[in-house]
């Protein structure tokens, strides 16, 4: 397992992810500054508190933190996919066989595995919390750009300074229904308590942003 983790980080070594936009008239700069990242630990202590049996994923470089915790330990189990559309179809199955598992991709991940989600998780009104890392948010933040659906447009999409899919993420969560919100600090942990009390209240899938990378 620890050598598929590395290869599949090495991998993906390149991608980036920063912190969104406040909304609150904070500059990029001054946000970054503010802010200390969510510690992978306090992350894994919210799963287990919340009884979680199973996490189904993939690794990226964000959640490389969580994914070696989840890999040194028994509990909750981890099961890595080679396909992000796998996880969800799994974690429709260990639901179905009474277990709670939650899904952790990175954000292209999710937009790949679309269909998957649609027709299990989504379909089927499982209360499934997802954790999603959010790659290419920091060039589209330093360049003033919310991702918003007013800039899903061909000039930006192909701009080659930006990752299109920080600009789509947000904008296909919305289109799917599915409520989110974001884990962009180590103070943000209630948030993923509070995700499971609101995939359970609305029998669907939740998903949490992380834009930072973990740290350990």
């Amino acid at each position: 397992m620890a050598w598929f983790l590395r290869l599949v980080i090495r991998y993906r070594s390149s991608f980036t992810v920063d912190p969104p936009h406040s909304g609150a008239g904070i500059s990029y700069s001054q946000f970054l500054l503010g802010h200390v990242a969510m510690q992978a630990q306090l992350v894994l202590d919210e799963l287990s508190k919340n009884l979680v049996t199973h996490v189904v994923g993939l690794p990226d470089n964000s959640s490389a933190a969580l994914f070696s915790l989840l890999n040194s330990r028994k509990e909750p189990r981890l099961l890595t996919v080679t396909r992000e559309g796998e996880a969800f179809a799994i974690a429709a199955g260990l639901w179905v066989g009474g277990k709670k598992p939650i899904v952790l991709i990175q954000n292209t991940g999710l937009l790949e595995s679309g269909d998957g989600l649609r027709g299990t998780a989504i379909r089927m009104r499982i209360p499934l919390v997802c954790l999603v890392t959010y790659r290419g948010y920091s060039a589209v933040a330093k360049a003033g750009l919310p991702p918003v659906r007013e800039t899903v447009r061909a000039e930006l999409l192909s701009r080659p300074e930006l990752d299109s899919v920080a600009l789509l993420t947000e904008p296909t969560l919305k289109a799917w229904g599915l409520p989110y919100d974001f884990l962009l600090e180590s103070q943000d942990e209630d948030k993923i308590s509070a995700a499971f009390n609101q995939a359970k209240a609305l029998s669907q899938p939740v998903v949490l942003l992380i834009p930072r990378d973990l740290t350990e």
